[in-house]
């Protein structure tokens, strides 16, 4: 298992992995699949800025993501930063997840991060206890922010002190 930077030419793979989350209703707010086109000022965001987006290589193929995105853009958070994990429908359930944030966890201090924050559907039980095995505490919980097909879904904060 290998992580790394994200190059532009990896955003077929990290577009698919995260639209084949969409149908499940569990890990992302958009309703239908995204385009790589739409995720290219995102991809040159991370660029430009000290929040990275990485990507995990395991069988010689993109199996997993993970981005670092600004939480506000505002100076005085600039030392706060936002986790996204996406993991490969074929993967999931081996230690891929865990191998990322233990990533964020141990280089966020080296790229200004002081605190992490994660934004996770509160019935992504999976999500929650992943971010939480890491010392992630719930920070906030936003009642019935978003609709899932019809269904009003609550939306749990997640944080985690890094210094």
């Amino acid at each position: 298992m290998n992580i790394r930077d994200a190059l532009e030419t990896d955003l077929p793979e990290i577009v698919a992995i995260y639209n084949a989350a969409v149908p499940g209703r569990m890990a992302t707010a958009d309703l239908e699949p995204i385009s790589v086109e739409s995720r290219l000022t995102w991809y040159k965001e991370c660029q430009s800025t000290r929040k990275p987006l990485w990507v995990v290589e395991e069988d010689d193929r993109i199996v997993g993501w993970l981005s670092f995105q600004t939480f506000k853009k505002r100076a005085a958070y600039s030392a706060t930063a936002e986790l996204s994990i996406y993991i490969h429908t074929d993967y999931q359930g081996r230690g891929i997840g865990k191998k990322l944030l233990a990533e964020a966890i141990g280089r966020g201090p080296d790229l200004g991060c002081e605190t992490l924050l994660a934004l996770i559907f509160a019935h992504n039980d999976p999500s929650l206890k992943l971010f939480e095995s890491f010392g992630f505490e719930r920070w906030g919980h936003l009642p019935r922010v978003a609709e899932l097909d019809g269904v009003k879904r609550d939306l749990a904060i997640l944080g985690l002190h890094l210094c």
